[in-house]
């Protein structure tokens, strides 16, 4: 199994909304992945404390790498890249094997 993990800190403001509003939608968006089969126990949530330095989490499983591959290149995945490009000040992302 594949654990993928992605924090995301999102612009004061981007496309028009606040920082607040794009962390809402980016979280909406991101749950909308739980569509893609290959991605399992797929979790968005923000962080229980302000001082955090990112504003959104996903956390997903995989079966393994090819599975992994599928996600990252399907079309609703592909779309929802686009709009965290746009907003994101930062992502960081960390993939391990469990």
């Amino acid at each position: 199994m594949i654990k993928h993990i992605v924090v995301v800190k999102v612009k004061d403001s981007a496309e028009g909304a606040t920082r607040k509003e794009n962390a809402q939608a980016l979280k909406s968006k991101l749950e909308s992945l739980k569509s893609i089969k290959q991605a399992k126990n797929l979790v968005v949530g923000f962080p229980l404390n302000s001082t955090a330095d990112w504003d959104v989490s996903l956390h997903c499983d995989f079966e393994n790498a090819s599975d992994m591959d599928i996600y990252r290149k399907h079309p609703d995945h592909m779309k929802v890249v686009e709009f965290l490009n746009k907003v994101q000040q930062e992502r960081k992302l960390i993939d391990f094997e469990f």
